[in-house]
Parts: C-alpha cells; structure tokens; sequence
C-alpha cells in the first residue's frame, strides 16, 4: 500500500455524493479536504458528519485550493460537462458521477480537455468492479470465448420510476436537469459493462426506439414535470461485425430480463445469474462459478489487492499510481454515442450513423458558477 497522502475535494454532496464519501472513508491514504454544495444548509451538515475541514457553497471557491490534487463530481447530468472543465483547468485531476454528461458533445469536450491538459479523467462505472464482470473479462481474456460477435445489455425495473413511483426527487425525469431517462440513469452500467467486455469497439451505427407507456399516479405525473424515456431499446452494429442489442426498462409489464451477456465463437457467458456456456461435441455445458473464491484468489493469490474493489478505490489507486486507470471515460463516452444515437433514430424514425449522431449532438451543459 502506498503511503503517499491523497487529498480530494467533492462537488456536490446529495444522496449520490455521501455515497461516495462513504466508500472514501473506507480507502486508507484517502483525506477529503474539502466539500462545495449550494444547499448551505446540507453543507454544513454534511462536512460536519464527515469531519471534512473545508466547507464551500460554490465550486469555484473549492477548485482555488493548492493542497486539493483531484475532485470528485456529483451533480446532475447537465451539470458535469461546466464542473468538470472548470476544475481540470484548475489543475485537478476529475472524477464524475454517470452518466458522462447531458449529450454527446458535452462529453467529448470532458475527455478533449482531460487529455490536452494532461489530467486523469474518470467516470462512475460501477458495473465494470462487479465479481460477475471481472469473472467474465478472465474468461474473455484467457481465451474461453473465443471470437466475441455480440452482446446484451439488459436492464430491469418493472416499476421503480424517480419520483413518480415514490423514491428521488423530480429532477431525474426532467430533461431539462437529467436529459434522458432510463437510458442516462440506469442504461449507462449496462451499456458501459458489455462494451468494456466488447473491447470499446467503433460504433458505426445505432437503431432505436424510446416509450413512456406505463400508467403513474396522475398527481406525480402531474407534479415531476416527466418528459424522459421510461423504457428504451436498441440495437448497434461495431467496426469488425460485432452487434450488440440493448432493453433497457424503468417500468414494465413484465417480470424480470435475463442478464447481459456476451456471445463468443467458443463459448458465452451471462453476468445475471452468472453463467458460463459451452459446447462440447454432443454434449452442452451450463457452468456456474464460485465467485467468492475467485475474488479472494484476485485480491490474495494474485496480489491484485483493493485496486479494482470499487469506482473509488480504483481512482485512489491510480492516483496514487498504484494501478493504471481502466479506460472508463472512453467506454463512458461511447456509452453517450449510443445512448444519443438511440434518441435520435427514435426522432428521425430510421437507422442512424454515428458521424450523424456527433454532428446533430446539441450541447445541455448549464453555465459553470
């Protein structure tokens, strides 16, 4: 373990935001020096609970300090892009609640500004530290799929909308604040997951349609101002014939979706229950795996440690240059190409490219203060 001091500050420290600031807690090496949040009020409270020094109203204020060498972001969608160039041009290397940003476009000036400044840029990809995907990247990795020709990305909620179906604040179904629905909240760990299984490959063109079918109770109807997707599906073909298709649900009629997969020349495997398939001659072969054991033979046997345990102990590691850092705003923005290039094929009724995608994408940043 290095002994090397990181020194952190947080923008924004709502539900999303003590998360984090838990599991920073848990990370030895780690010291939050410093939080902003605009809710005087929950500032105050916060830093105090987590005897954090430093407390700011505004993220400018934050961004001045010397001693702060990364921030981590936990604002909404359309806030991220603005926050997170602001403090990589204070010299900060960022850390950034998903989805990337509220488009596309937002999302490439992050990463274009991360790498002309020559600073760590990373997003909150949770899925790709879960036991099932490090499971089946070993598996990809050593060879047991063979040739990878398409994936699954699969996301289920049947009914378990923000706010309209009881739990969250408005702002997640207003495109205004959050710009896409179950697409941007809770598609992006899947989308993400079966990409960084794919490789990142090239997208080359995007297919899709969006829906907002199910009944809610009409006084939050009424009340959320709901104007995003509570369901959308896809369908995306990659450079090398590699295809990937996408459910991804809010609400449904339905009972619950089989998990992600990946679908290989010599084998498969599902994250969901996890699962790993092969055909030998006659005989068919439905695998399970003792992941537990897999995970302590990560961490101990092969001495991998806490570096990949979750989003924050891997960008504590790699701050600490302890690990190199997993290409997550990459995959992340491949993930915002999909995902807009979904809305759009939806909008314009037919198959989409990805030029036209980065060319129609439409900037919802909000001004940086």
């Amino acid at each position: 373990m290095s002994t090397k001091k990181t020194r952190l500050g947080i923008i924004g420290v709502g539900q999303i935001g003590k998360e984090h600031l838990d599991r920073y807690a848990a990370i030895p090496g780690v010291e939050m020096v410093a939080l902003a949040d605009a809710n005087t009020t929950e500032a105050r409270r916060v830093g105090k609970l987590y005897k954090i020094p430093h407390v700011y109203f505004n993220a400018a204020d934050l961004l001045k300090r010397s001693d702060i060498e990364a921030v981590d972001i936990c604002l909404h969608n359309n806030l991220h892009m603005p926050f997170a160039v602001a403090a990589l041009k204070a010299g900060k290397h960022v850390f950034c609640e998903k989805p990337m940003a509220g488009a596309y476009c937002d999302a490439e000036a992050m990463l274009t500004s991360a790498r002309k400044l020559k600073r760590k840029l990373s997003i909150q990809l949770a899925t790709l530290f879960t036991r099932e995907t490090k499971a089946a990247k070993a598996l990809i990795d050593g060879g047991h799929l063979g040739t990878l020709y398409h994936a699954r990305s699969t996301g289920f909620r049947r009914r378990k909308r923000p706010f309209v179906d009881g739990y969250g604040t408005a702002s997640f179904v207003q495109k205004e604040v959050a710009a896409g629905g179950a697409l941007f909240d809770m598609g992006v760990y899947h989308i993400s997951n079966m990409l960084y299984l794919l490789g990142n490959p090239k997208v080359l063109t995007i297919t899709g349609k969006i829906y907002q079918e199910t009944d809610m109770d009409p006084n939050r109807r009424a009340s959320s101002g709901y104007d995003v997707e509570e369901l959308g599906v896809g369908f995306v073909r990659f450079e090398g014939g590699i295809t990937l298709d996408i459910i991804e649900s809010w609400a449904i009629h339905l009972n619950a979706f089989e998990g992600s997969s990946v679908a290989g020349s010599q084998g498969g495997v599902r994250l969901n229950p996890f699962g790993y398939y092969h055909n030998i001659d006659d005989l068919e072969f439905d695998c399970t795996a003792d992941l537990e054991t897999f995970e302590y033979r990560l961490q101990n046997v092969h001495t991998v440690g806490d570096v990949y345990d979750s989003p924050q102990h891997h960008w504590a590691a790699a701050l600490q240059g302890r690990v190199e850092l997993l290409p997550t705003a990459e995959i992340a923005l491949n993930t915002m190409l999909i995902s807009e290039g979904i809305y759009l094929s939806n909008a314009l009724g037919r198959e989409v490219t990805a030029g036209e995608v980065c060319e129609q994408s439409v900037s919802k940043a909000v001004k940086f203060k």
